[in-house]
C-alpha cells in the first residue's frame, strides 16, 4: 500500500510517517520508481506506534517498545518495567501541574481584576515582590 494509505489506516499523518521512516522506526519497501511500499507489516508497526505515542511514550522509548514487539522471546517483566516507568513520569508532571494550578491561581486570587493598572500577575512575573505575593509565599503556597 502507498503512504497515503497507511497513513489513513493507521491514524497518523503522512508526515509523521514519513519521520518515523526517517529514523528507522519503519523501513517501508521502495518500489523501482521510489515509492514507498507499505506491508501489513509495516501497518501493524504504525498502529502500535500511534497508539504508544497516544500514550505519551518517547520516540526513544516507542523505539524500545518496538523492540520487545519484536521479541517473541521477551519477558514481559521488561514492558511492564518500562510502563511503570512511564506512569512514574506521569505522577511526576501532574504534582508539578498542581502546583502550577495553585501558583496561578493564588496570582488571580491576588490580582483585583478590576481598571487600575496595579497587577500582582504582572509584578510577579517580572520578579517584583508586592505585599500580597508575599503573604503566599509565606504560607508555601
Amino acid at each position: 500500500m502507498n503512504i497515503g494509505s497507511a497513513a489513513e489506516q493507521s491514524g497518523l499523518p503522512v508526515k509523521t510517517i514519513r519521520y518515523y521512516e526517517d529514523i528507522g522506526l519503519v523501513l517501508p519497501q521502495r518500489s523501482e520508481n521510489g515509492y514507498r511500499e507499505f506491508s501489513n507489516s509495516d501497518l501493524e508497526r504504525l498502529k502500535f506506534l500511534q497508539r504508544a505515542r497516544s500514550l505519551g511514550f518517547s520516540i526513544e522509548e516507542c523505539r524500545e517498545l518496538l523492540s520487545l514487539y519484536g521479541d517473541r522471546n521477551r519477558a514481559s517483566a521488561d514492558v511492564k518495567k518500562l510502563t511503570q516507568a512511564k506512569i512514574r513520569e506521569v505522577d511526576r508532571k501532574i504534582s508539578e501541574l498542581k502546583s502550577l494550578r495553585r501558583v496561578l491561581s493564588d496570582l488571580a486570587e491576588a490580582c483585583h481584576g478590576d481598571n487600575r493598572p496595579d497587577c500582582p500577575i504582572i509584578d510577579d512575573l517580572a520578579g517584583q515582590s508586592t505585599a500580597a505575593m508575599g503573604t503566599f509565599k509565606e504560607k508555601g503556597k
